[in-house]
């Protein structure tokens, strides 16, 4: 035997993935011969390389019903790393999927459908096309109305397309079917890290694009429960997309900010729920004097951020 293998799981042993029978089902991971073996590397770093190589796979094809297509072989070979020190980490593959679990419940993927750099991209450019429109509140309205259009779209078709997003949903969606147990305590609390790391970017954007327009909450619900809401109205449609393709591509013909438009079922549902919740804030005038400023911040490719700050 090897020096860097041990007896234990039979799907681990050192022949397992030359002995697949012909027509069995492939490796997510592919058969190639992995990454080439490293220097030898301390426990801490064998652990980091497994579970990021594991969601790393998990991430290409998303989360199925289980975690069962994923090979410990497969991982060990594509990570580099000696299968002795796996070994003595994870006893078993149930131990080692437990942990997995919490890598992809800690993941980042939520964060994608914040959207900040391609909503401050889209902002800037309905701004510079349309900033004569904002001497007015209709105007204003009309811009928010017009960016919500365009952005929320991005972000739906990003978190529709992503692998990354489809294994976060399906986690999200399977935490209430897992045995009680510390691990599924474990999983919950990340998930909610995740949640509210989400909730607080879309926060800060909706503010930010608010208080550039001079605009503000009406009394009501705060711009965290719009945050939830607008949040699971999106997943919503993703999840229904999902098995019903053609709603990806319906439109509705609305004016929800004051002007004609197209809109997808998407935007139409998120602008009137966050658009009923804002108005003209009295308390920040629009003048020329606030046009000028706001041209030159535009010319000098500012972003959202620095923009609301600055106004």
């Amino acid at each position: 035997m090897p020096v860097d293998s041990e007896p234990g799981d039979p799907e681990m042993s050192p022949g397992a993935s030359r002995m697949r029978e012909p027509g069995s089902r492939g490796s997510v991971l592919g058969a190639g011969p992995g990454r080439p073996r490293r220097r030898r590397l301390s426990d801490a770093e064998t652990e980091r390389l497994m579970l990021e190589t594991a969601a790393a796979a998990v991430a290409e094809l998303g989360l199925t019903v289980s975690l069962d297509h994923l090979r410990l072989e497969d991982v060990i070979r594509e990570a580099g790393v000696a299968r002795s020190a796996v070994y003595r980490r994870w006893p078993s593959k149930g131990e080692f999927l437990g942990d997995l679990l919490l890598e992809l419940a800690r993941g980042q993927a939520p964060m994608a459908a914040t959207g900040i750099e391609e909503a401050s991209g889209t902002l800037r450019r309905i701004l510079g096309e349309r900033i004569d429109d904002l001497a007015t509140a209709d105007g204003r309205m009309r811009i928010a109305a017009e960016v919500l259009r365009e952005a929320v779209d991005a972000d739906f078709r990003r978190v529709l397309e992503a692998p990354g997003w489809r294994t976060y949903l399906a986690l999200t969606a399977t935490l209430a079917g897992m045995e009680e147990s510390g691990l599924r305590d474990e999983v919950g609390t990340a998930l909610a890290a995740s949640e509210s790391r989400l909730t607080d970017g879309i926060v800060r954007n909706q503010e930010a694009i608010a208080r550039l327009l001079g605009l503000r909450l009406r009394p009501g619900p705060a711009l965290e429960d719009l945050a939830h809401l607008g949040n699971a109205l999106m997943r919503g449609l993703v999840i229904k997309v999902l098995v019903q393709p053609e709603l990806a591509g319906r439109r509705v013909a609305a004016s929800p900010g004051g002007e004609p438009e197209d809109w997808s079922l998407v935007t139409f549902g998120m602008a009137r729920l966050l658009l009923a919740g804002l108005e003209p804030d009295p308390d920040r005038p629009w003048d020329a004097e606030r046009t000028a400023r706001l041209r030159s911040a535009l010319d000098a490719g500012t972003d959202l951020p620095e923009l609301a700050d600055g106004f």
